[in-house]
């Protein structure tokens, strides 16, 4: 599933090449036809993210509502478009670009009243401007869940997925097994900080990069890192290989039907 600085990268990108146009709005698998229909010719005013959720606001106060899931996927090109396949359930498309989405979770036509809910079930985001991190610590502070798991709960924190749950953790010195409870002001401050900056940068390489740079390839003489998700880590997907900072092994175990990922050695109980 992406992470929080792939949907809000998609904002961007939707904004950039349809904000303050007209797009045709049409779904060839069918299952948005009828909004579509509503919608097409209609100018697209704005684009935010909130998360993993994605919202596209048209005239009239009017929100698609988009979350990828798992299976989602969102091509952008330029036109003229080719014919869509039937798998496409939401294409937008005006004079010069056009966006195919398939496979979400959720594409579905709200409200603003609705819309306002979906945010206030959601705990901050590191990239929002209107996030509080203090609200995430309250809940935090007061667990007695292990803090992967906290951080991985979208109502906790928002955005935040399996990458970056591991590598804030490591990158802090933070054992995943202890409890909100025993993280400490001064450590959660540190760890929204480091999220911010990181999902920042996320959002303008497009791929995720943890290493600070005294232990990227260049610095260290390793090779790089050769992964489907791109970017240079510490511990995510290294299971049982040696970490960068102590030379121990990199542990996995399943955490909430997720894999954990962390140096014993680095991130001490």
């Amino acid at each position: 599933m992406p992470e929080g600085h792939t949907i809000h990268r998609l904002a961007l990108d939707y904004a950039d090449r349809f904000s303050g146009t007209t797009p045709r709005v049409t779904s060839p698998q069918g299952k948005f036809s009828d909004a579509a229909e509503l919608l097409t010719g209609t100018e697209l005013i704005h684009t935010e993210a909130h998360g993993k959720h994605l919202f596209l606001g048209f005239a009239a106060e009017t929100w698609i509502h988009i979350h990828l899931g798992l299976f989602g996927k969102v091509n952008f090109g330029p036109t003229p478009a080719p014919p869509p396949t039937d798998t496409v359930r939401l294409r937008l498309a005006n004079d010069t670009a056009y966006v195919d989405l398939r496979g979400p979770t959720t594409c579905s036509l709200i409200t603003p009243t609705e819309k306002h809910a979906i945010h206030d079930r959601l705990g901050p985001d590191p990239l929002r401007e209107d996030a509080d991190p203090r609200t995430a610590y309250q809940r935090i502070s007061r667990s007695r869940t292990t803090i992967a798991a906290l951080l991985m709960d979208q109502k906790v924190i928002a955005g935040v997925g399996n990458v970056y749950r591991a590598e804030v953790l490591f990158r802090h010195g933070i054992d995943p097994y202890r409890t909100g409870k025993g993280i400490t002001p001064r450590q959660w401050d540190a760890i929204w900080t480091d999220l911010v900056d990181l999902m920042r940068e996320g959002v303008r390489n497009n791929r995720i990069d943890t290493v600070r740079p005294e232990h990227t390839p260049e610095a260290m003489g390793r090779p790089p890192r050769v992964d489907d998700h791109g970017g240079e880590v510490y511990v995510y997907r290294r299971a049982n290989l040696a970490c960068h900072i102590c030379g121990g092994e990199i542990r996995t175990a399943d955490l909430a039907a997720r894999n954990l990922f962390w140096c014993p050695t680095c991130q001490k109980p």
